[in-house]
Protein backbone atom coordinates (compact mmCIF):
# COMPACT_ATOMS: atom_id res chain seq x y z
CA UNK A 1 0.00 0.00 0.00
CA UNK A 2 0.81 3.51 -0.69
CA UNK A 3 0.22 6.16 1.42
CA UNK A 4 0.20 10.18 0.40
CA UNK A 5 0.17 12.84 3.08
CA UNK A 6 -1.46 15.68 1.41
CA UNK A 7 -2.30 19.33 3.33
CA UNK A 8 -3.71 19.01 6.53
CA UNK A 9 -5.86 16.10 7.40
CA UNK A 10 -6.21 14.56 4.07
CA UNK A 11 -4.32 11.15 3.34
CA UNK A 12 -4.70 9.28 0.22
CA UNK A 13 -3.98 5.26 -0.09
CA UNK A 14 -3.63 3.38 -3.03
CA UNK A 15 -3.18 -0.39 -3.29
CA UNK A 16 -3.24 -2.32 -6.61
CA UNK A 17 -5.58 -0.08 -9.37
CA UNK A 18 -7.82 0.95 -5.90
CA UNK A 19 -7.60 4.84 -4.37
CA UNK A 20 -9.17 5.80 -0.61
CA UNK A 21 -8.90 9.17 0.22
CA UNK A 22 -9.60 10.16 4.34
CA UNK A 23 -10.78 13.58 4.94
CA UNK A 24 -10.34 16.15 2.39
CA UNK A 25 -11.32 19.39 3.78
CA UNK A 26 -10.98 22.76 2.58
CA UNK A 27 -7.61 23.22 4.64
CA UNK A 28 -6.18 20.29 1.70
CA UNK A 29 -4.97 22.93 -1.07
CA UNK A 30 -4.56 20.06 -3.37
CA UNK A 31 -7.01 20.82 -5.83
CA UNK A 32 -6.69 17.11 -6.99
CA UNK A 33 -6.98 15.40 -4.15
CA UNK A 34 -9.98 14.07 -5.03
CA UNK A 35 -8.85 12.83 -9.02
CA UNK A 36 -9.31 9.26 -9.46
CA UNK A 37 -10.37 8.43 -5.47
CA UNK A 38 -12.87 5.57 -5.65
CA UNK A 39 -14.29 5.66 -2.08
CA UNK A 40 -13.98 8.66 0.40
CA UNK A 41 -13.79 8.31 4.03
CA UNK A 42 -14.56 11.47 6.29
CA UNK A 43 -14.10 11.07 9.90
CA UNK A 44 -16.44 14.23 10.74
CA UNK A 45 -18.19 17.77 9.47
CA UNK A 46 -15.87 20.10 10.61
CA UNK A 47 -14.33 22.14 8.20
CA UNK A 48 -10.93 20.73 7.70
CA UNK A 49 -11.49 17.27 7.24
CA UNK A 50 -14.95 17.42 5.56
CA UNK A 51 -15.91 19.85 2.29
CA UNK A 52 -19.14 19.27 0.71
CA UNK A 53 -19.06 21.33 -2.01
CA UNK A 54 -15.88 20.03 -3.36
CA UNK A 55 -17.18 16.40 -2.47
CA UNK A 56 -20.25 16.73 -3.87
CA UNK A 57 -18.61 18.01 -7.36
CA UNK A 58 -16.35 14.96 -7.13
CA UNK A 59 -19.28 12.46 -6.64
CA UNK A 60 -21.11 14.30 -9.67
CA UNK A 61 -17.79 14.51 -12.19
CA UNK A 62 -17.80 10.68 -11.43
CA UNK A 63 -20.63 8.48 -10.43
CA UNK A 64 -19.32 5.26 -9.21
CA UNK A 65 -17.61 7.54 -6.34
CA UNK A 66 -19.14 6.92 -2.74
CA UNK A 67 -18.75 7.86 1.20
CA UNK A 68 -18.26 6.22 3.99
CA UNK A 69 -18.41 8.38 7.17
CA UNK A 70 -19.51 9.69 10.51
CA UNK A 71 -23.55 10.10 11.37
CA UNK A 72 -23.88 14.11 11.07
CA UNK A 73 -21.83 13.94 7.77
CA UNK A 74 -24.20 11.64 6.54
CA UNK A 75 -26.95 13.11 7.09
CA UNK A 76 -25.74 16.45 5.49
CA UNK A 77 -25.29 14.13 2.28
CA UNK A 78 -28.57 12.65 2.75
CA UNK A 79 -29.87 13.66 -0.58
CA UNK A 80 -27.48 11.25 -2.95
CA UNK A 81 -28.71 8.74 -1.08
CA UNK A 82 -27.03 5.03 -1.20
CA UNK A 83 -23.99 6.36 -2.66
CA UNK A 84 -23.29 7.99 1.46
CA UNK A 85 -22.66 5.15 3.95
CA UNK A 86 -23.19 6.17 7.46
CA UNK A 87 -20.78 4.06 9.84
CA UNK A 88 -19.85 3.99 13.56
CA UNK A 89 -18.06 2.71 16.13
CA UNK A 90 -17.41 -1.11 15.86
CA UNK A 91 -18.20 -1.29 12.04
CA UNK A 92 -16.20 -3.76 9.86
CA UNK A 93 -16.64 -2.79 6.38
CA UNK A 94 -14.91 -3.60 2.65
CA UNK A 95 -14.40 -0.46 1.02
CA UNK A 96 -13.10 -0.22 -2.89
CA UNK A 97 -11.44 -3.28 -2.04
CA UNK A 98 -9.93 -2.31 1.15
CA UNK A 99 -11.10 -3.63 4.66
CA UNK A 100 -12.29 -0.46 6.74
CA UNK A 101 -12.32 -1.03 11.03
CA UNK A 102 -14.46 1.78 12.46
CA UNK A 103 -13.22 2.76 15.88
CA UNK A 104 -14.10 5.97 18.22
CA UNK A 105 -16.89 7.55 18.90
CA UNK A 106 -17.01 11.25 20.04
CA UNK A 107 -14.33 14.25 18.92
CA UNK A 108 -12.07 15.47 21.52
CA UNK A 109 -13.75 18.06 23.88
CA UNK A 110 -13.49 21.59 22.27
CA UNK A 111 -15.33 23.21 25.30
CA UNK A 112 -16.39 22.13 28.65
CA UNK A 113 -20.09 22.97 28.41
CA UNK A 114 -20.74 21.49 24.50
CA UNK A 115 -21.04 17.95 24.07
CA UNK A 116 -19.06 16.45 21.53
CA UNK A 117 -19.72 15.82 17.92
CA UNK A 118 -19.35 12.22 16.31
CA UNK A 119 -16.22 11.42 15.12
CA UNK A 120 -15.08 8.27 13.33
CA UNK A 121 -11.74 6.55 13.01
CA UNK A 122 -10.82 4.11 10.29
CA UNK A 123 -8.29 1.55 10.31
CA UNK A 124 -7.62 0.69 6.61
CA UNK A 125 -6.53 -3.13 6.03
CA UNK A 126 -5.33 -3.76 9.61
CA UNK A 127 -2.29 -1.73 8.42
CA UNK A 128 -3.17 2.35 8.67
CA UNK A 129 -5.26 4.21 11.01
CA UNK A 130 -6.66 7.62 11.02
CA UNK A 131 -8.46 8.57 13.96
CA UNK A 132 -9.60 12.31 12.65
CA UNK A 133 -10.23 14.30 15.74
CA UNK A 134 -9.78 12.28 18.90
CA UNK A 135 -7.57 10.26 20.29
CA UNK A 136 -8.84 6.63 19.68
CA UNK A 137 -6.64 3.47 20.82
CA UNK A 138 -8.17 0.84 18.78
CA UNK A 139 -8.28 -2.49 20.24
CA UNK A 140 -6.14 -4.16 17.40
CA UNK A 141 -2.65 -3.78 16.51
CA UNK A 142 -2.78 -0.12 14.53
CA UNK A 143 1.28 -0.37 12.50
CA UNK A 144 0.82 2.84 10.82
CA UNK A 145 -0.48 5.83 13.13
CA UNK A 146 -1.96 9.13 11.28
CA UNK A 147 -0.56 10.67 14.37
CA UNK A 148 -2.63 14.64 14.73
CA UNK A 149 0.34 17.07 15.51
CA UNK A 150 -1.23 19.98 16.21
CA UNK A 151 -4.76 20.76 16.97
CA UNK A 152 -6.82 22.98 19.98
CA UNK A 153 -8.31 20.06 21.32
CA UNK A 154 -4.65 18.53 21.99
CA UNK A 155 -1.67 19.59 24.01
CA UNK A 156 1.65 18.44 23.62
CA UNK A 157 1.79 15.80 26.47
CA UNK A 158 -1.22 14.27 25.20
CA UNK A 159 0.52 13.62 21.73
CA UNK A 160 2.61 11.67 23.14
CA UNK A 161 0.89 9.57 25.78
CA UNK A 162 -1.63 8.93 22.70
CA UNK A 163 1.76 7.70 20.65
CA UNK A 164 3.05 5.40 23.40
CA UNK A 165 -1.09 3.86 24.09
CA UNK A 166 -1.49 3.37 20.52
CA UNK A 167 2.32 2.16 20.05
CA UNK A 168 2.56 1.99 16.48
CA UNK A 169 5.33 0.81 14.20
CA UNK A 170 5.85 4.06 12.74
CA UNK A 171 3.84 7.43 12.51
CA UNK A 172 3.08 10.06 9.84
CA UNK A 173 1.71 13.43 11.00
CA UNK A 174 -1.51 15.07 10.09
CA UNK A 175 -3.34 18.05 11.46
CA UNK A 176 -0.56 19.90 10.75
CA UNK A 177 -2.58 22.69 8.60
CA UNK A 178 -2.75 25.44 10.81
CA UNK A 179 1.30 25.92 11.71
CA UNK A 180 3.76 28.11 10.16
CA UNK A 181 7.04 27.58 9.74
CA UNK A 182 8.09 28.06 13.24
CA UNK A 183 5.55 25.85 14.34
CA UNK A 184 6.13 22.94 12.37
CA UNK A 185 9.40 22.50 13.56
CA UNK A 186 8.58 22.50 17.27
CA UNK A 187 5.86 19.74 16.37
CA UNK A 188 8.20 17.85 14.50
CA UNK A 189 10.68 17.68 17.05
CA UNK A 190 8.24 16.77 19.21
CA UNK A 191 6.88 13.95 17.02
CA UNK A 192 10.43 12.57 16.43
CA UNK A 193 10.96 12.59 20.06
CA UNK A 194 7.90 10.20 20.91
CA UNK A 195 9.02 8.02 18.30
CA UNK A 196 12.44 8.11 19.62
CA UNK A 197 11.34 6.91 23.04
CA UNK A 198 9.38 3.91 21.44
CA UNK A 199 12.17 3.19 18.86
CA UNK A 200 10.23 3.72 16.05
CA UNK A 201 9.89 6.18 12.69
CA UNK A 202 7.54 8.90 13.91
CA UNK A 203 7.94 12.18 11.09
CA UNK A 204 6.30 14.19 8.88
CA UNK A 205 5.72 13.95 5.47
CA UNK A 206 5.59 16.60 3.37
CA UNK A 207 2.57 17.67 1.23
CA UNK A 208 2.77 15.38 -1.55
CA UNK A 209 5.23 13.40 -0.36
CA UNK A 210 4.28 9.49 -0.33
CA UNK A 211 5.77 6.15 1.32
CA UNK A 212 5.26 2.62 0.98
CA UNK A 213 4.07 0.07 3.46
Amino acid sequence: MRLTKLGHACVRLQKDDRTLVIDPGALTPETDALDGADAVLVTHEHFDHFDPDRLRAAMAADPRLDVWCSRAVAASLADLGGRVHEVGHGDAVTVAGFDVHVYGEDHEILHPDVPPIPNTGFLVDGEVFHPGDALTVPSETVRTLCLPGNAPWMKVPEMYAYARAVNPERAFVVHDGLLNDAGLGVMAKHVGAAGEELGRDFRRLAPGESVEL
